[in-house]
């Protein structure tokens, strides 16, 4: 997708996959390391995925100041011997919602997972108006943090660590999905199919597959529903412009995505 738009721009622009999992490294000892090659090699950046978004914060020397309200980033801009962490999810997830789901009820909204692409969710649906998130992870701490971080930013009460998802779900307007489950590595459903009712609208931002088994239960239950594929796009969008200074077309980049079969 990023390489795509550099023809379209006339760029020379080269963009690879590097997996910690192929290669066989663990996260928090690899990033320090990757980043340094990156310098070392005169890459413009990197984007953060999981389960970086969050440790990868230790090995920087800057942070614009969504990424610091955050707490997570995705993007990292490699400039003048510094490391400048950026956060594109946030406003790739909200440009995706408004798109995909306009005129969604946001009075209460159910957030399952906390970490790092959770975070920058959760700023963004606050962002947009959502009056109550209750956000559930499986280290409730982590839910708790977040919530507490929330509170400061957007107000008392307009986020809580949840405790009971049935009881959550039956007052939910709508449930954002933020944890790994439905990736390819991580198949299944993040919650019992019976908690999601037609009145839920339901956003997604797992992307491979773009077809997740919570989306497909989630339609044939009624459910106006958001794929990943949106917030995927849109963080690469603003990800392009920070490393390359130029502007892309988004709606180029969306069809070249949707082409490269994700689902």
């Amino acid at each position: 997708m990023h390489e795509r738009e550099a023809v379209e721009r006339g760029l020379r622009y080269s963009y690879r996959l590097i997996d910690l999992d192929k290669l066989n490294l663990p996260a928090e000892a690899a990033v320090e390391e990757l980043l340094i090659t990156g310098e070392r090699m005169g890459f413009q950046g990197f984007n953060i995925t999981h389960p970086c978004k969050q440790s990868a914060i230790a090995y920087l020397t800057e942070l614009s100041d969504e990424a610091r309200a955050i707490g997570a980033v995705n993007t990292v801009v490699l400039r003048d011997g510094e490391r400048i962490g950026h956060n594109t999810d946030a406003s790739g997830f909200a440009r995706s919602f408004s798109r995909g789901l306009s005129g969604a009820a946001l009075q209460q909204v159910v957030l399952l997972g906390a970490g790092g692409a959770g975070a920058a969710v959760a700023h963004a649906i606050l962002s947009m108006g959502a009056g109550r998130l209750t956000i559930f992870d499986t280290e409730n701490k982590r839910a708790e943090r977040l919530a507490i971080g929330l509170c400061a930013r957007f107000g008392c009460e307009r986020a809580v660590a949840g405790g009971d998802l049935e009881a959550a779900m039956a007052d939910a307007d709508g449930l954002i999905h933020a944890t790994p489950t439905g990736m390819a590595s991580h198949p299944g459903l993040p919650l019992p199919e019976h908690l999601l009712r037609r009145e839920h609208w339901l956003a997604e931002i797992v992307y491979f597959p773009l077809r997740t088994e919570l989306l497909r239960v989630a339609e044939e239950r009624g459910c106006r529903i958001l794929d990943g594929s949106g917030m995927a796009v849109f963080q690469a969008v603003e990800a392009f412009r920070l490393f390359t200074g130029i502007q892309p077309d988004p709606d180029r980049m969306l069809r070249h995505f949707m082409s490269m079969g994700a689902g």
